[in-house]
């Protein structure tokens, strides 16, 4: 049987990427076609390590192929990740970051920071670059989270200026003011050193090359969300249980429902919605956003931010959860990215 790569490629272009509605070879995720008697390989390139349709796609792609060749012919794909980004050239602040995510809650105690920390983490088990700024600046709770309290981060000068490195923790670089200045004096900061602090995590901190940068903002409304889409173009907004005023300004990736119900650990599949059933995707089809999925009410939620390993880590029930989660939000994500134009930074007239 004659293999040739023009009609690989032909039966590939066949294939629809699910979320992107493109065929894989138009979009150039079909990479290093090898053919080698009765066997061809090739690399498809995803847009993002965290995927949730990389066994449909895989699965696609071989039915395509032994559609043109038949089933005698091997398939062997090879999956990685580009994530996608629009942020090339739209501004010099974080060159090397591809996606800028702003979570965020309509008020407090929703568990934004507990969503936060282990979206970050299950994002980076996925595979990807994962960056966390912890912009609560009068209450920051991402040292704890992370256990990081009693540490440090370190200084490095370049070209005359002094920069700090952010701590990794779980494979996540973050900076909060947590671990800059004593707690206690963290809460007294108002109004514009609030503001200075944020700029300075944006300006002044060496991070690295990273797929998503988390900033788990401040409950409500106020100065730190405006100096935040007045400084960055933001990617898009994870909301967790009720829109803001943000979200004028930043395409909304989706809701996000916590505490949605109570599962034993010793008995996972059974759910108790004790605070009642379906508010989060009620609110995500009012505000015609995606819902992006819900996390359980676990006593290990608690045990896992106070001892300082996020809950992703430990628990499977949550563990699960949160997995699903960080694949929609990086689905949302390249969604986005592929079909939106460029968030612009905020200008306000003086």
């Amino acid at each position: 049987m004659n293999l040739v790569e023009k009609d690989i490629l032909k039966a590939l272009s066949t294939v629809e990427e699910p979320d992107l509605k493109k065929d894989l070879v138009s979009l150039g995720m079909i990479k290093d076609i090898m053919i080698d008697g009765s066997k061809i390989g090739f690399t498809v390139v995803l847009t993002t390590p965290a995927c949730p349709l990389k066994e449909l796609i895989k699965k696609r792609c071989i039915d395509a192929i032994q559609g043109m060749y038949g089933a005698e012919i091997e398939v062997v794909i090879k999956l990685t990740a580009e994530v996608s980004t629009i942020r090339e050239g739209v501004d010099k602040l974080l060159p090397k970051i591809k996606n800028i995510i702003a979570i965020a809650s309509g008020k407090g105690g929703v568990g934004k920071s507990t969503v936060t920390s282990n979206l970050a983490v299950a994002l980076s088990k996925a595979g990807a670059r994962v960056g966390l700024i912890d912009a609560d600046i009068s209450g920051p709770s991402i040292p704890t989270m992370f256990g990081v309290e009693k540490e440090q981060p370190n200084m490095t000068s370049i070209e005359g200026k002094n920069f700090i490195i952010p701590l990794e923790k779980y494979g996540v670089e973050l900076i909060s003011i947590g671990v800059l200045v004593p707690a206690e004096s963290a809460v007294t900061w108002r109004g514009p050193m609030v503001s200075s602090a944020l700029r300075q995590f944006i300006t002044d901190v060496m991070w690295g090359d990273l797929d998503y940068l988390l900033i788990d903002l401040p409950p409500g409304t106020g100065d730190i969300h405006l100096t935040l889409v007045q400084t960055l173009p933001i990617t898009g907004a994870v909301i967790v249980t009720t829109p803001q005023k943000v979200a004028t300004y930043v395409p909304i990736l989706g809701v996000v429902e916590n505490m949605s119900y109570f599962t034993p650990e010793e008995l996972p599949d059974n759910k108790y919605y004790i605070f009642g059933k379906g508010g989060g995707k009620i609110l995500a089809e009012k505000n015609n956003v995606p819902f992006l999925g819900e996390i359980p009410l676990v006593q290990s939620v608690r045990e896992g931010g106070d001892s300082g390993m996020p809950v992703a880590l430990q628990s499977a029930v949550v563990g699960k959860a949160f997995e699903v989660l960080a694949q929609s939000v990086a689905q949302q994500v390249a969604i986005r990215n592929a079909t939106l134009d460029k968030t612009k930074k905020v200008e306000i007239a003086v």
